[in-house]
């Protein structure tokens, strides 16, 4: 079993000795729930680091923003080298959300525009769950938001190694149906490439490119290449390629899911024609019936993950697979700034609902789409192990789930000390300021003044 291995110059100063020991501690005695209380600057990451070393688990840290994601991304980078750190957030650049405005009968079609770096990242964070243990992935609340069935996904899991007898076209078609496309002449990530005995694939979750020989039908050497100059960074005996998508959905299942598509489909379209909607019925009946054609003839359309629930086989009401399906069961969770982590998480099923609520109701979308959505926050809580919840300011929910079991760390590795605050009358407070601002400017210091509106700040100056 891999190991995480912390690599860092520092060593546990402050309150940090402490911390790491309380919550070392506190998760090999059980705990679920533990608040690691610290004020800014008092190395919270690397006492988490040194935690983690400790307890030896696969790691699920959120955070509620994609800057400080990255943020925390580079430094457990930096702490754990050798083992597998990732990165899993929205990978979209842009992204304008399918709705509509009764108000003014407006229907705004869903705009996105994918970064492929991030959707790379992503593919790297699943496919390193489910090949290793030492895995720590930093997310924002795109963790709760739904992905393909994990069944599904290591079902389509391509396993290759030296002196397998296997025909060519069996890996080609094996490629095909994981999403990876052929293109012998723009060779990129996701994509495969085919010269006479020789096949050579890009993961969608890598750099480099995979090589593979054949002799007749059985696989004569591997080696891993460089994608730009072809040349060969090592020899391998064996590869496990994952799929190119994390919708991955064996043909039995969209057999099945279109024949759930159509039932429900009917079902509607009597709904709508018994309350005298007739608009809404041909809308509905229009969308879906094209949306059936291209995913009978090519197994996709244009937002497919709005028939999620009947691709995955689920029940009505039932929640999606998430990140949090890919990992093997215990594993940690830490919830970095706590006190605006939880309510997003909480926030975000509310939000989405109510938006495609809309589209059903007016001939959009089946009801089936209600279930393309992010976890409640029971539900969220129900999928993870432990949790250590961090912040400076922990809210009354971190609070009460940790029933008293909080850890502080208030004393910074490098002894500074917060500034003193000074509470002072609001009578003559301009005439007080001004003295103040001139003891500073005859130190040749700097002064920053702020207020509450842009209408005070120009009378001020």
């Amino acid at each position: 079993m891999e190991k995480f291995e912390l690599v860092s110059d520092y060593k546990p100063t402050g309150d940090q000795p402490q911390a790491i020991r309380e919550l070392t501690e506190g998760l090999q005695r059980g705990e679920q729930h533990q608040t690691l209380l610290g004020v800014t600057g008092s190395g919270k990451t690397f006492t988490l680091a040194n935690v983690i070393a400790n307890i030896n688990k696969p790691v699920l840290v959120i955070s509620h923003n994609k800057t400080l994601a990255a943020q925390l991304y580079g430094e457990f980078k930096g702490f754990f080298p050798r083992n597998a750190v990732e990165y899993f957030i929205s990978y979209y650049d842009y992204y304008q959300p399918e709705a509509y405005v009764p108000a003014t009968d407006t229907y705004i079609e869903k705009d996105t525009s994918i970064n492929d770096e991030i959707d790379r990242l992503r593919l790297k964070a699943t496919s390193s769950l489910l090949s290793r243990h030492d895995v720590l992935i930093v997310a924002s609340v795109s963790c709760i938001y739904g992905l393909g069935d994990p069944e599904d996904y290591k079902a389509e899991l391509l396993m290759l190694e030296r002196g397998q007898r296997i025909e060519r076209n069996k890996i080609l078609e094996r490629l095909v149906d994981m999403h990876y496309t052929r293109n012998d002449f723009d060779f990129a990530r996701g994509t495969f490439r085919v010269r006479g005995d020789v096949v050579e694939v890009i993961p969608a979750y890598e750099r480099e490119a995979y090589r593979i020989e054949m002799f007749g039908n059985e696989i004569e050497s591997f080696a891993q290449i460089d994608t730009v100059t072809g040349e060969i960074l090592g020899e391998i005996e064996s590869v496990a390629i994952f799929p190119a998508k994390h919708f991955v959905t064996p043909e039995h299942k969209v057999r099945r899911a279109l024949q759930l598509i159509k039932a429900e489909l009917e079902e509607r379209l009597a709904l709508f024609r018994e309350q005298n909607k007739l608009l809404e019925a041909q809308r509905l009946e229009m969308r879906t019936n094209f949306d059936l054609e291209m995913l009978q003839e090519i197994g996709t359309c244009h937002g497919v993950e709005n028939y999620s629930r009947h691709l995955s086989a689920r029940t009505a009401g039932q929640r999606p697979f998430t990140l949090l399906d890919y990992y093997p069961q215990g594993f940690l969770t830490i919830i970095d700034e706590s006190h605006a982590t939880i309510p997003q998480i909480n926030g975000m099923y509310h939000g989405d609902r109510a938006r495609k609520e809309t589209l059903v109701e007016h001939g959009f979308r089946l009801p089936s789409a209600l279930d393309n959505r992010p976890l409640t926050l029971p539900e969220f809580e129900a999928l993870v192990g432990p949790m250590i919840y961090v912040s400076a300011t922990p809210a009354d929910y971190e609070l009460q789930k940790s029933k008293g079991v909080i850890v502080e760390q208030v004393i910074r590795p490098t002894g500074l000390m917060d500034p003193e605050v000074e509470v002072r009358p609001i009578k003559g407070q301009i005439d007080d300021l001004i003295g103040e601002i001139r003891k500073r400017v005859e130190q040749s210091a700097r002064v920053l003044v702020t207020t509450l509106t842009k209408r005070m700040a120009e009378d001020l100056t």
